[in-house]
């Protein structure tokens, strides 16, 4: 057995802690008060299969029969709804293509959600297995089994110093200091940022906001069977929550790593191009919140070890693809840490390497 440092607490953190605790001695810490705190607190939580690049997307398939089985399964069926307005045909067609969506009649979409715009809004497309994702049940069950194994999870424990040792890596966070093997960096928009610490050479994250708002159901209506919808050219989307409906303006601004919050303007704008496509006006924000979104350069996830020290383990740039590539994701690291071959096959393997930059 190995000792374990893995710092970050959000749900590429957590489920590294529930795949290696099993087999290691693992230590997880936290910054924040409590766990999930930033992008993971704060996701639209859907799980489809298709969205992302190549290697992603086989992280997507390779993780959904453990979100079919986590805690009793955290997917729920929702179903999406692709929308375009008159003049955008071929950037509709563009992009059903990579969904795998079937286009549908206008009719059939206002049966699906009866407040499209009878003239702004005029082509829709359906693709029926597309599922809500139970966010806060998929890190609390990572959490109950990191615990199970025996892995210590440390929360409002800042890491402010790292340094290498004979044995491996001295960690310093809050009052207190760690030792371990191996160091696992899941720090979310924080990555280069610990990397740096470590003495390590990041690898040019990006992190973007991207904001949300909750609104009251538009019309009164009964929202909870209606499909997460997507406007074409990335203008907004929308989806329901807890009787409340929520919308994105589908922001992608960079930023510097922070605590994020909604720009009220960004907000404005973007829900001005939804009412675009909708009978119902928006009259009042029940809340808004917004989420750092973290990228590598090549928008696909970084998993493995760092090609100038074989002890630092990245995993991280999940972007927006975090819970539904966390099973898939976690396996793989602890294959990589642990020496055993993946079942993602060496060309994917490859593909996620930070050696790939």
């Amino acid at each position: 057995m190995e000792d374990i440092l893995i710092i970050g607490g959000g749900i590429a953190g957590l489920s590294a802690a529930a795949a290696l605790s099993s087999q290691a001695k693992v230590t997880l810490l936290e910054t924040e008060p409590h766990l999930g705190f930033h992008a993971s607190g704060r996701s639209a939580a859907m799980y489809l299969s298709e969205y992302g690049n190549g290697v992603v997307r086989v992280l997507n398939h390779a993780s959904k029969a453990e979100l079919d089985h986590i805690d009793g399964g955290v997917l729920a069926k929702r179903g999406m709804l692709l929308l375009a307005r008159p003049h955008e045909r071929q950037d509709f067609l563009d992009e059903i293509k990579p969904f795998e969506m079937d286009e549908i009649s206008m009719e059939e979409a206002r049966d699906l959600v009866p407040i499209l715009h009878p003239v702004n809004t005029a082509y829709a497309a359906f693709r029926d297995d597309v599922y809500d994702l139970d966010a806060d049940r998929m890190l609390q069950s990572y959490t109950k089994t990191a615990r199970r194994n025996g892995a210590n999870i440390v929360t409002g424990s800042k890491v402010s110093g790292i340094s290498k040792t004979a044995k491996g890596w001295a960690v310093l966070a809050g009052q207190a200091s760690y030792n371990a093997d191996i160091l696992v960096n899941a720090s979310g928009a924080w990555v280069d940022e610990i990397a740096r610490l470590a003495g390590i050479a990041p690898l040019g994250f990006q992190p973007y906001r991207r904001s949300m708002a909750r609104i009251s159901a538009p019309g009164g209506y009964d929202v909870s069977a209606w499909p997460f919808i997507d406007a074409a050219n990335e203008r907004w989307y929308g989806k329901p929550d807890a009787g409340s409906w929520i919308v994105s303006p589908f922001d992608e601004h960079p930023m510097d790593p922070h605590d994020a919050w909604a720009d009220d303007m960004v907000l404005a704008e973007g829900l001005a191009r939804y009412e675009e496509m909708v009978t119902e006006p928006v009259t009042r924000l029940q809340s808004s919140w917004a989420g750092l979104r973290t990228f590598a350069p090549d928008h696909a996830l970084v998993v493995g070890a760092d090609m100038t020290d074989p002890s630092f383990y990245w995993l991280a740039g999940q972007g927006g693809y975090g819970f539904q590539t966390a099973p898939a994701a976690s396996r793989l690291l602890a294959d990589l840490v642990l020496g055993r071959v993946s079942e993602l096959g060496a060309d994917v393997v490859e593909a996620l390497s930070p050696r790939r930059f």
